[in-house]
């Protein structure tokens, strides 16, 4: 994901801010590039994009337009240390030691801002134990705000608890992510949104939400697009991981803790077949 805070006409005028900031440190360094404010030397007109993903290595370099911005998307770099060498000053953020080339360590609340973004550091541990989320806000803005929750939180799902246990999952999406404005977009780290919701169906098969959510992501599939972003507030309605307070979740697993069932619901999903309907 790429934001700036700047306003177009200001753009340039001004240096623009570099800021990139990693999701947490992991079993392949930093889950995604979470808010990169590049130095655009000639404005918005002409952007180079390096995706840090391995999975990138194997996709064609490409060009896209949109908004009047042209977009090079190049081969992934592989982590965040020749990224800096490309960009001498680059300001990395993360919430764990093991993030490559890291400068500025965070924790829970720790706040920063990117231009004229306000963002807000939320420690989830569980996949990895320096996870953080980031909770994005602009002032005397009409938008949303958006938090950007790499391999924690899903649409309708959640990540592998790698480093972390069901009462740090339950404690990130309930009491952290979940006390978030319904309102607020969810960018996440992987897009496994059609899967993801043919597990909630499993889980409560008759959820009307799940069902709609899930022929909507369809379609949104077929036709090319993505089916992300989400809210925190649409979340609570479809995502099991999100529900393990309500009854029929309880139910399917055969528990009455809500701790004990993100733990049950978490097992179930690591072994779950995927139907192709």
């Amino acid at each position: 994901y790429m934001g700036s805070g700047r306003a177009r006409a200001s753009v340039e005028a001004a240096p623009p801010p570099r800021t990139m900031v990693c999701a947490g440190g992991g079993r392949i360094g930093p889950a995604l590039l979470l808010l990169l404010a590049s130095p655009l030397r000639r404005g918005f007109s002409s952007l180079q994009v390096n995706f840090l993903h391995p999975e990138f290595e194997r996709r064609p370099s490409q060009i896209v337009t949109q908004a009047n911005m042209k977009v090079e998307i190049l081969p992934a770099l592989t982590d965040n240390e020749k990224l800096v060498k490309m960009e001498p000053g680059l300001q990395v953020y993360g919430g764990d030691s093991r993030v490559g080339a890291l400068t500025q360590k965070v924790s829970h609340l720790t706040t920063f801002q990117v231009g004229s973004l306000n963002v807000k550091c939320l420690s989830t541990p569980c996949h990895t134990s320096g996870h953080i989320c980031y909770f994005v806000t602009k002032p005397n803005s009409s938008e949303p705000p958006a938090v950007f929750t790499g391999d924690t939180l899903f649409v309708a799902g959640c990540g592998k608890f790698f480093e972390g246990t069901p009462e740090e999952m339950y404690r990130a999406l309930i009491e952290v992510l979940g006390r978030l404005p319904s309102e607020t977009k969810v960018y996440c780290g992987h897009e496994y949104t059609i899967n993801n919701l043919k597990f909630a169906r499993h889980v409560e098969p008759n959820n009307t939400a799940i069902q709609r959510k899930l022929s909507w992501a369809k379609a949104k599939y077929d036709g090319g697009e993505a089916t992300i972003p989400s809210t925190i507030g649409e979340e609570f309605t479809y995502n099991p991981f999100m529900r393990v307070r309500e009854a029929p979740v309880q139910h399917h697993v055969r528990e009455t803790d809500p701790v004990r069932t993100m733990g049950a619901i978490r097992k179930e999903k690591d072994s779950f077949k995927v139907p192709k309907d």
